[in-house]
């Protein structure tokens, strides 16, 4: 079995470090593999979790390097959105075959969220190379855990190739009660935690019930640094997160997920704007100008959703609030979702809607949509995050493996 993490690059955290690093680019975890660390898959029939952002600083998927390098592929396994990142948002994937290789395509948002014996079967080692959103909603990590479970019965070691946290190492929002957990809330973390998807298996393996998975890191990568920083090509993880730009707002625009409101799917700024037929932008923008959250710039816009995939207002012209980060080191979307939903709520309560299982699905538990309900001021709100923050950056920190 293996076990452990296979580390790669110093632990100076200097600002000058961070620098150079970013300026001599990241080698993402699959070349760090093929490069430093061959020996996890030589020799190994090795089945590969992977999709369209499974690629090298020169675009190159994952697919064609381990095939280069004489590794033993033998199966393909693909998260929500398919191997080809194309499938819309919680639609039922099913199992393929490549048709440049052969190879099969089995689908882990299916019938099935895990791999069956079957599918594992013949299989030595399994490689997971996913791109995860730096956000807690993201159900990459959940098929992650599903299989490193599933892995563990077959006694077949999981190999994570690691990659940058594309919204670097902030940790912002609300700690997910872990009576509500789910596939778009798998662990007892922030909305924003900060971690890579190697860390956070790592954190997931830390109550004893998996193995460890062996995590090989992206070389170079600093926590403060942004996908953009690091020479790495950006590859939309799914079709509604299309910019860096809305991966940045997504941990805090998510939540509108659970409200009558559009989050731009279908647009051509989706997670970027948020709208309704009903919305008084003039109203909301006036509040806004009266507390501004620090790091974003709010303006009016209007969108048209065409084949948004959540049901929410196709065909139709919204009015909307469009969302810029002018600072990202001052911007939290986590708090400003929080005051954009209270100011909305009070500015139109006849017309604002929960969808209440969904929201308190993302924003792991009740306590939010219940706070606010009670008329909370959303500073008093979000600073009851404040003390589990704390205590979860405390929890983190023995997972983590990479510099500030």
């Amino acid at each position: 079995m293996l076990l452990g993490c296979a580390r790669a690059g110093a632990r100076s955290g200097s600002a000058d470090a961070a620098l150079g690093a970013s300026a001599a680019g990241v080698r993402p975890g699959i070349e760090v593999l093929l490069g430093d660390s061959a020996h996890l898959v030589r020799g190994r029939t090795v089945g590969l979790v992977s999709n369209r952002a499974g690629v090298d600083r020169r675009g190159v998927h994952d697919v064609e390097r381990l095939r280069a390098a004489g590794v033993r592929l033998v199966a393909l396994f693909s998260p929500e959105h398919g191997f080809r990142g194309a499938a819309d948002p919680g639609a039922t994937v099913a199992s393929s075959v490549d048709s440049l290789t052969g190879l099969p395509i089995y689908s882990l948002y299916g019938r099935s969220s895990a791999p069956a014996d079957s599918m594992l079967a013949g299989i030595g080692v399994m490689l997971v190379d996913l791109q995860d959103a730096g956000a807690r909603y993201y159900t990459y990590l959940s098929t992650t855990i599903e299989v490193m479970r599933a892995a563990a019965r077959k006694g077949i070691p999981v190999v994570v190739l690691d990659r940058p946290d594309p919204i670097g190492g902030a940790v912002q929002g609300n700690v997910l009660d872990t009576a509500y957990r789910s596939f778009v809330g798998a662990l007892a973390v922030p909305m924003r935690p900060g971690m890579t998807l190697g860390e956070l298996a790592r954190l997931a393996a830390s109550d004893g019930t998996l193995p460890p998975p062996v995590v090989v890191p992206a070389a170079g990568w600093h926590r403060r640094s942004y996908l953009d920083q690091t020479g790495l090509p950006f590859v939309s993880p799914s079709p509604n997160l299309r910019t860096l730009e809305s991966l940045i707002h997504y941990p805090g625009l998510c939540l509108f997920e659970g409200t009558d409101l559009s989050v731009g799917r279908g647009s051509d700024a989706p997670f970027e704007q948020i709208g309704a037929p009903w919305l008084d932008t003039t109203a909301v923008l006036g509040a806004l100008r009266r507390a501004p959250p620090p790091g974003v710039a709010f303006s009016a816009t209007t969108f048209t959703p065409r084949r948004p995939g959540d049901g929410k207002y196709a065909d139709t012209l919204l009015a909307g609030i469009r969302l810029r980060v002018t600072d990202r080191a001052a911007y939290d979307p986590t708090r400003t979702a929080v005051l954009l939903l209270s100011i909305i709520r009070a500015q139109q309560p006849g017309r604002f809607r929960w969808l209440t299982a969904q929201f308190d699905r993302l924003a792991g538990g009740p306590r939010l949509r219940e706070a606010l309900e009670a008329g909370g001021a959303p500073a008093a709100v979000t600073g009851e995050w404040d003390a589990e923050l704390q205590r979860f950056e405390r929890r983190r920190a023995r997972f983590l493996l990479y510099p500030e």
